[in-house]
């Protein structure tokens, strides 16, 4: 009988979107097959602390000092598959730790998940490998807030997700109380241009040889913009697979989120979220290289219609974390 593979889900984290990295774990602990995988939890709190579970939900013991401990205890395990989002998980910090340990991941390394989570960062790689992004200024703290696109325009922390903190300014009054609530999060903050188009999303699958999903429109219902409660309210938004663009446009956005998973070293998975202008012109947003992960949010269900059912997926992901451990272990350092 061939062994299970021991996985540990990690799950929750210390960031504001601590609430939907446990929504994603528990349908990833519902559909791993446990006839293949030997499954752990390890839940972070919001206060840091780190507690290991038998997969089924109970606590069995806490590490108090996540720094001397998470190592060997992760390293005792196959596959770490790290459902965290937002800052202290999908910014390069745990995946450090996991390098550290010397375990198998899912997902993106340490410098392209640190450089996906810094929108700043990102969009300059982005511009310096040719392909299209927004216009933006970077703020840190003391700088002259201004300006420069008109209005409306977003303002944004460089680093988080979910919209946290995210504001659409439409006037001048509005500008600086926006900088301050971004400056609440984060010590560096974006004032962006505003782009016209149609909102789509494509999801990305592979290491060296990554392949794109269907892309899917995202169409807000009930709100001016894909904001927090678009994302994660009961009928927020409405996903339409595949959007309303010529085969020729689907392929483009296809080939841009393909490129731009390589360009940002990025492995496993990501969902890129582009906006498509005057009908043709494809322009990323950002990636995500730890997207919402339950069944029904956007990046499964684009696998989903792209012939690659939430099950697969994760299976998927699991040996891609396999290859590339094996692969990096005959580099020479």
């Amino acid at each position: 009988m061939t062994r299970r593979l021991r996985v540990a889900v990690l799950a929750g984290g210390r960031s504001s979107e601590h609430e939907i990295s446990l929504a994603s774990a528990r349908s990833v602990l519902e559909s791993l097959d446990s006839d293949r995988y030997d499954v752990v939890t390890v839940a972070i709190g919001r206060d840091g602390r780190w507690e290991l579970g038998s997969g089924d939900g109970t606590v069995a013991e806490t590490l108090p000092v996540p720094a001397a401990n998470a190592p060997a205890t992760l390293g005792a395990v196959d596959v770490v598959l790290p459902i965290l989002h937002g800052p202290f998980g999908e910014d390069g910090t745990v995946q450090g730790l996991l390098e550290l340990a010397g375990v198998a991941y899912v997902g993106a390394g340490v410098a392209a998940s640190a450089l996906c989570m810094d929108k700043d960062l990102f969009k300059k790689v982005l511009r310096d490998s040719g392909i299209p992004v927004a216009r933006h200024v970077a703020l840190r703290p003391g700088d002259a807030v201004e300006n420069p696109f008109g209005f409306p325009c977003f303002v944004k922390p460089a680093r988080l997700g979910s919209s946290v903190g995210i504001s659409k300014v439409h006037e001048e009054a509005e500008l600086e109380p926006a900088v301050a609530t971004a400056f609440e999060h984060d010590e560096k903050v974006l004032i962006e241009e505003l782009l016209e188009g149609i909102e789509v999303e494509v999801g990305v699958l592979g290491n060296l040889a990554p392949v794109a999903s269907l892309p899917g429109e995202i169409v807000p219902l009930g709100h001016e913009w894909y904001d927090y409660a678009s994302k994660y309210e009961e009928g927020g938004m409405e996903l339409v697979i595949p959007p309303p663009l010529s085969e020729d446009v689907i392929e483009r956005v296809q080939t841009v989120a393909v490129e731009t998973f390589r360009v940002t070293d990025c492995e496993g998975m990501a969902r890129v979220d582009c906006f498509v202008i005057d009908g043709d012109r494809v322009v990323v947003n950002e990636l995500n290289t730890i997207p919402g992960f339950t069944a029904t949010s956007v990046y499964a269900k684009l696998f989903e219609a792209s012939g690659v059912p939430y099950q697969e997926l994760l299976r998927r992901l699991i040996d891609l974390a396999l290859e590339r451990k094996e692969r990096r272990s005959k580099l020479k350092y």
